[in-house]
């Protein structure tokens, strides 16, 4: 056979292919690769609309192009920094106000506008409930727009008044859309849209209330520029300058959790694919090195051997990621269904980059898995057409191994963006798989002692696993990781919820009252007291921003201290003589114990101290009420956010910021059968605000369900991947179990004996790897239980199926991976042998 040219090589190739897409190992190969970059695909495709959403209504998201934010208003010097320049200029004031009627109270977020609002966008609204929607126009004095579940929650209509702080306004329209909203995500409670021309007759904003001022501007990009700058000299702490890349985004913290542990899903679909891709690709090259000693007698160069198998590995690796990325945007489609509620309403399309990028997961996968075994294939000797025992040169072990780990490397990469991330992933999950696997094969070895005295079905069960312990390590292994992450996502969905809210004693808070006035402060707390009897003390609360660390300013540390949101807001500073419930002191000691110095004490929360690097004896300053006050960290302080109660990051020495303008706080507890009280109360005390904890948390828990909906939904990817790990490891061999099977058959052995054997040896299989999942629940749930949520920590008897499970699970796989063993014709397979 003369040398062939390329074309020639490829056309070749794909007949061969073609002939041979029937064998197993073909067909585990390509549902391998499809399920790498479905999973890939899926979530490239996610996370590019997801941020390309956020980028198109980014300007419309601020309502203006630049926005300038703060708890204090602006400077009249901004303002006519901004109007000497030809901008346009719009106001907005946004608090946080209980709505009281007769029939009950409502929490709410108030925005109060001024005529000018919005510069960017519309705001929309309707004449009553499921009406058409109008764009255009805003509240006018003495009016308000309404959502309409507001309407729905009071058993209000358009045209009744309702009470805002001390000022009663009439309901106008229904509002249907904000411009600069937030977003469905921040959307927990309903909003009331009024004219700025009202706020001081409400009474609700006093010094001291959580309130947030924004100032909006438009106009050219030059101008912007100009006001940019010569603001960003003045910028108080507590302000801050926010255009269309910095501004708010439609999703928060949940939904970006959710971003990394689908990748992680993903992730994990793509190892497990991986490894079947490694042990699909070993079976397809011993398969051939007949074929490729043959082809190497006919005349064909060692390097053209290796090209020939190298473009067949290749077509089926572009035709099987072609359809992973078909499979990967439809998968999507039900992704963005799924987490609807927390997305933004139109979601633009992501153009054919993460389906490249999938693609390219699934060949780089395909290239670093399959490029060890698939070498061997160039180097086949062509004197193996004579003597089949001859084995190729093997192909040296670090360049093998190196190829793997390079891919591997380079998948995580591509996901996580993260060196760090990625190397701890990959040192942790080689350790981790060393170590398990070091532990399965010595448990193997010791079967070995118990052989002598099993049936023969057990004999020849084990005995399978011990030929090829490496590989029945690496299966249940593999397998064990599956049900890991099936019974981890139980154990977090149900029982850690469950156990959570468990911890709350019977009578725990469940409202929170805000900006109690310090004159209404005794009759509040009376009245307080009649109602509920276990009401926590009233807190006093100053809103102040830590700018300085030591002398320091907080804008000179390093950038992962800066990106600490304590440092990107306003805290509620409080004091107190004694330690307050659900605080332990760690470090220092707290103020009876601790000798007078020249600055007042603070105490600090413990974890976010960790994260500044603050330490006892630090000089700490803030900015109170355009005050900078300096104080002495005194002790550190473990704080237990769960309780419900009234936490803070920084608590002072009693008469510290007692001079100025303080709102308090506290929290209680009402039977959810008492609906009259809480009216009482918002009646009697107009600018209090009280937040019914229970409202929250019911549609907290609801996002949560959703984002483990979404979870679940890629971890199907993940047990398909598990799925062709193990069928991929049954072809691994599936010959050997011919030839043993056509010899068991020639020497009398029944087909019953045959199955028992079968389901002896995956049996044992899926129980080990159920054992081992089992385990690694336990050891998880203990970790998440003492280290993440503080929660006492117990066994969980239900985790004690999973070796059953896994063994029906596995059984049934493995059985009809190897059916071919028990129909096949032992003459002929022993002939071919």
């Amino acid at each position: 056979m003369k040398s062939l040219s390329l074309p020639r090589l490829f056309a070749l190739s794909l007949r061969q292919l073609l002939r041979e897409s029937h064998s197993g190992e073909l067909r585990v190969l390509f549902f391998a690769l499809l399920v790498a970059v479905a999973a890939s695909s899926a979530i490239g495709y996610f996370s590019a609309r997801l941020n390309g959403a956020m980028l198109v209504r980014a300007a419309e998201f601020l309502g203006a192009d630049l926005v300038l934010s703060g708890t204090q208003p602006a400077s009249a010097t901004q303002i006519a920094s901004g109007t000497e320049r030809g901008l346009k200029h719009a106001r907005s004031v946004e608090f946080s106000s209980v709505i009281a009627t007769d029939q009950g109270i409502q929490l709410s977020s108030v925005k109060a506008v001024d005529d000018a609002y919005p510069l960017r966008g519309e705001l929309k609204s309707a004449a009553a409930p499921l009406q058409p929607e109008q764009a255009g126009g805003r509240p006018q004095p003495g009016e308000v727009w309404v959502e309409a579940r507001l309407l729905n929650s009071l058993e209000l209509k358009v045209g009744d008044s309702i009470e805002v702080g001390r000022q009663s306004l009439r309901i106008a329209r229904v509002l249907t859309y904000e411009p600069d909203r937030a977003g469905d995500f921040y959307s927990l409670t309903p909003r009331v849209l009024m004219h700025l021309h009202d706020l001081d007759a409400t009474g609700v904003v006093q010094p001291g209330s959580r309130v947030r001022y924004r100032d909006l501007w438009e106009g050219p990009a030059q101008n912007l520029g100009a006001y940019r700058t010569a603001v960003e000299g003045s910028l108080a702490a507590n302000q801050q300058l926010l255009d269309a890349h910095h501004g708010n985004r439609q999703i928060g913290d949940a939904l970006d959790r959710a971003e990394r542990y689908l990748n992680l899903a993903s992730l994990a679909a793509i190892l497990l694919a991986g490894v079947a891709v490694a042990l699909s690709a070993n079976r397809f090259a011993a398969r051939r090195f007949d074929a490729s000693a043959l082809l190497r007698c006919l005349g064909l160069s060692s390097r053209q051997t290796l090209l020939l198998y190298s473009l067949q590995l290749l077509a089926l690796g572009i035709v099987a990621s072609l359809c992973g990325a078909l499979l990967g945007w439809l998968a999507q489609l039900g992704l963005i269904a799924l987490l609807g509620d927390l997305l933004p309403p139109q979601i633009p399309a992501a153009g054919a980059l993460p389906a490249i990028a999938g693609v390219a997961t699934g060949l780089v996968a395909l290239a670093g898995f399959a490029l060890p075994p698939l070498a061997a294939l160039g180097r086949v000797p062509p004197l193996r057409v004579l003597r089949n025992d001859l084995q190729p040169v093997p192909m040296r072990s670090w360049l093998a191994y190196t190829c793997a780990l390079f891919a591997l490397g380079l998948i995580m990469w591509r996901l996580s963006l993260d060196l760090r991330l990625t190397l701890a992933l990959l040192g942790g999950g080689v350790i981790a798989a060393a170590l398990l696997g070091g532990a399965l094969l010595l448990a193997l070895n010791g079967l070995r002692r118990l052989l002598a005295r099993a049936s023969l079905s057990w004999r020849l069960g084990l005995g399978q696993l011990l030929r090829h312990p490496l590989a029945a390590a690496g299966q249940c292994l593999a397998f064990g990781l599956i049900l890991l992450a099936m019974a981890l996502i139980a154990l977090l969905r149900g029982e850690l919820m469950d156990t959570w809210h468990a911890q709350l004693p019977a009578n725990a808070p469940n409202y929170f009252a805000l900006n109690i006035l310090p004159a209404e402060k005794a009759a509040f707390e009376k009245q307080l007291r009649d109602l509920s009897p276990h009401a926590e003390a009233l807190f006093p609360m100053v809103p102040g921003r830590l700018v300085a660390v030591n002398g320091q300013p907080v804008q000179a540390l390093s950038e992962d201290v800066r990106s600490e949101r304590a440092l990107q807001r306003d805290l509620g500073l409080t004091w107190s003589q004694a330690l307050p419930a659900g605080n332990q002191v760690v470090a220092g000691q707290w103020w009876q114990d601790t000798p007078g110095s020249g600055l007042p004490g603070v105490s600090v929360e413990a974890k976010l101290a960790g994260n500044l690097g603050i330490k006892v004896g630090d000089r700490l300053s803030f900015s109170v009420a355009g005050q900078t006050r300096d104080a002495e960290v005194r002790s550190l302080r473990s704080v237990k956010w769960d309780n419900f109660q009234p936490n803070f990051f920084m608590v002072f020495q009693p008469g510290t910021l007692g001079d100025l303008p303080v709102t308090y706080l506290t929290s209680f507890y009402l039977p959810s059968s008492d609906l009259r009280s809480p009216i009482e109360l918002a009646r009697a005390f107009p600018t209090v605000t009280l937040l019914p904890v229970d409202v929250l948390l019911t549609q907290l828990r609801s996002i949560l369900d959703q984002v483990t909906l979404a979870i679940e939904y890629v971890l199907v990817f993940v047990l398909a991947a598990g799925f062709a790990v193990l069928f991929a490891g049954l072809q691994a061999t599936l010959d050997e179990r011919l030839r043993q099977g056509a010899l068991l058959r020639a020497l009398g052995a029944e087909r019953e004996l045959l199955l028992r054997t079968r389901r002896s040896e995956f049996a044992l299989l899926g129980a080990v790897s159920g054992l081992l999942a089992a385990l690694g629940c336990e050891l998880i749930s203990y970790l998440l239980y003492h280290l993440v949520f503080d929660l006492p920590w117990h066994p969980h008897a239900w985790l004690l199926a999973l070796p059953l499970i896994g063994a029906l699970l596995v059984g049934a796989a493995g059985l009809l991976g190897t059916r071919k063993a028990l129909t096949l014709s032992p003459l002929h397979l022993l002939r071919e042998g």
